[in-house]
Formats: structure tokens, C-alpha cells, sequence
């Protein structure tokens, strides 16, 4: 009783906020089912290290240092950047080229759905962020999040823990966020335009070549993002190279879901009330809005600037699916689609838009540590 009156005494206010903010992120994990692999540990570990003197987390008694198990994790994982890495070798495993590779020109919508993030960059800076901490926000609207902590990790940025909860809550609320924002820019007739699929045979080889070909471009063009596109692109060739079947399936699976788990019960170590709740944070969280919105509105308008010019027209919500938000976004724009006409099938080419959009993030991430390291 003596311990438990003790720690009520040390109870501050902010930290039960943090608990509130936990219970959210639960709530939306199992009620809503959003990401609940990574927002239901999200959650919990928010209100784990938010419990006076809670002992999953460094903590001083008698001049010693006790470090905890949540901090120990996040040294071993995030610090240098192991989780994000391993967990690309499963998204690799788990992305399917062909829809892509079948129509190579979607992977420009993989590119015009970065805008947010060079419009997000220039913001912060504007807002008096430093240059290193204005470059790790701005990867939010990479949509990304194994690319949000590699970048916010790596410039050793001083807002690492909203950063890495903006970008994961975003992707989650990616059904959310983005329809309103189509339906804001686009018309009516545009968002029933069909695009027929044509199904083109893929060869083995081209899917074989294509991992290793776009991880030496990009080695070229942006040598700093070589190890998240080398990672993301081994997890593929796991996928396509055949002899592998077992080792893909465990990285699709369990290596995937296992990495998901502890990456979201690690961020937590950022999550303290001390460092959590302030101005800062919430001026990320809303600078990160601000990236996912513009990636949609540059991939939605770029699709209409190339309609000015073709004759077969594009939809314009393809562009949204650009961003890295993989498969969220190609879902959100095919049941848009089929809101709007049950006989409008989008899915194949919002996702071939949807997987360029990881290549493009990537790629993009790479270049502002050129730019900014």
C-alpha cells in the first residue's frame, strides 16, 4: 500500500494524458482495426512507460542508472536502425511487381505523390524547425514508416518519438484522411472514368532482373538510400527467385509481424509525457497531415495534368494511390472507385501507383539525407 500511495503521489497529470492517448490507439487497433499489429502495441507501450518510475524504462535510484527493457530495445532495434531494415525484407517479400511492371508509366505517380514531402520540408523550415529535425518531419509524408525512423534516426533528430508516431498513426488513418481530400479536387466524372486492365504476362526473368536493377539505379542516384531500397528489394527477389518459397513465406509472415509488434512496443521509449506532450509535437502531427494531404493532391493532379495530353484518360485517383501507404491507399481508391460506378475495377492500377509509391519514398528519403547529412 505504501508503494502504490507513493507512486499516486508522483502521478502527473501528463502522464495520464498519455494514457488516454494509449487507450485511443488501442481502441482504434481493436474497434476499428487499423494497423492493429502496430497500433495496438503502440498503445500499450505508451501507457507502459508512462506509469510512475515504471521500471520499462530508464530509470536513476541511489545515484544508480537502472536501464529498462523498452530503452534496451530501442538501442538494440531503432537506434541503429535494425528494425526498419529487417521489416523491409518482409514488405519486399510481401510486394507484387507485376502490376507495375505490366505498365512501367504508373511509376510516375510513385514520384509525383512526394510533393508533401518537399512542400512539408520547406513548412517546417519556415516554422523554425532546424534543418535536420525539418528534414525527418517532412519524411512523414513518405507514408512510410520504416523510411520515417531510418531518416529521423540517422539525422539524429530531437522530435524521433512523434515523428515515428505521426507517420505510423497516418498510414493507419490513411481510409480516413485521404477520400475527402480526393473527392475535394477531383469531379464527379473524373473519379467514374474506367481504365480497363490489360493483362500482360510478366516473364520470371523481368521480375528476377527488376529487384537488383532498381537497387543498383538507385545506389547511383541516391547512394545514401541504398540500405532501405537494398533491403526492401532482397525481400522481392526472395519473393521472385523461386527456389526460396519457405523463406519468402516466413518473411511475409512471421518476420513481418514480429518486427511490427516489437518496433510498435519500442517506440514507446520516445513516448514519455516529458518529451511527448508539448508544442513541438503537435506541430509535427499537424506538419504531418500536412505531408499526406499534398502527397494526394500532387499524385491527383499530376493525373489530370497528363489527361490535358492523352487520349486514353486516366483516373485521377490513381495518382492518390502514389504514395507508400502499401496496400492501404490501392484499396482506398478501388472501393472509391466502386462507389462511384460498381463497374469501375481500379484495383490493378492503384496498386501497380501503390508499390512505386514505396520504390519513389524510398528513393526520396535517400535523397534528403544526400541533401541534408
Amino acid at each position: 500500500m505504501q508503494v502504490l500511495y507513493e507512486n499516486i503521489l508522483l502521478l502527473q497529470w501528463q502522464q495520464v494524458v498519455m494514457w488516454i492517448i494509449g487507450g485511443i490507439l488501442i481502441y482504434l487497433a481493436i474497434r476499428k482495426n487499423m494497423e492493429p499489429t502496430l497500433l495496438l502495441p503502440m498503445g500499450f507501450g505508451a501507457i507502459l512507460v508512462n506509469l510512475p518510475m515504471s521500471g520499462a524504462v530508464t530509470q536513476i535510484h541511489n545515484g544508480l542508472e537502472e536501464l529498462g527493457v523498452i530503452d534496451l530495445l530501442f538501442n538494440a532495434g531503432i537506434a541503429n536502425e535494425l528494425f526498419p531494415l529487417l521489416l523491409f525484407v518482409g514488405i519486399g517479400a510481401m510486394i507484387d511487381f507485376g502490376p507495375l511492371l505490366s505498365n512501367p508509366k504508373l511509376m510516375l505517380f510513385g514520384a509525383a505523390a512526394q510533393f508533401g514531402i518537399f512542400f512539408t520540408l520547406c513548412m517546417a523550415t519556415l516554422l523554425g524547425f532546424e534543418m535536420h529535425d525539418a528534414a525527418s518531419i517532412a519524411i512523414i509524408g513518405a507514408a512510410d514508416g520504416p523510411t520515417s525512423i531510418f531518416v529521423a534516426n540517422f539525422l539524429q533528430s530531437n522530435y524521433i518519438g512523434p515523428i515515428i508516431v505521426a507517420a505510423y498513426s497516418y498510414m493507419a488513418l490513411v481510409p480516413i484522411v485521404q477520400p475527402p481530400v480526393i473527392r475535394a479536387i477531383t469531379t464527379k466524372e473524373e473519379r467514374r472514368i474506367r481504365m480497363p486492365y490489360e493483362q500482360k504476362n510478366v516473364s520470371k526473368r523481368t521480375r528476377i532482373l527488376f529487384p537488383i536493377i532498381i537497387t543498383v539505379i538507385t545506389g547511383l542516384v541516391a547512394p545514401r538510400s541504398v540500405a532501405l531500397v537494398g533491403f526492401l528489394m532482397f525481400g522481392n527477389l526472395i519473393r521472385e527467385c523461386g527456389v526460396l518459397d519457405n523463406l519468402s513465406e516466413t518473411a511475409q509472415k512471421v518476420l513481418a509481424n514480429l518486427i511490427t509488434l516489437f518496433l510498435g512496443i519500442t517506440i514507446a521509449a520516445r513516448m514519455q509525457a516529458e518529451d511527448f506532450l508539448n508544442l513541438q509535437t503537435l506541430m509535427i502531427l499537424g506538419l504531418g497531415l500536412v505531408a499526406f494531404i499534398f502527397d494526394t493532391v500532387g499524385g491527383v493532379l499530376f493525373a489530370k495534368f497528363l489527361n490535358l495530353f492523352s487520349k486514353k484518360k486516366i483516373n485521377p485517383m490513381i495518382g492518390a494511390a502514389g504514395i507508400s501507404a502499401f496496400p492501404m491507399s490501392a484499396r482506398v481508391v478501388h472501393k472509391m472507385g466502386l462507389a462511384e460506378d460498381p463497374q469501375n475495377f481500379l484495383l490493378m492500377h492503384s496498386t501497380g501507383a501503390n508499390v512505386s509509391g514505396q520504390i519513389a519514398s524510398v528513393i526520396a528519403g535517400g535523397l534528403i539525407l544526400t541533401f541534408v547529412a
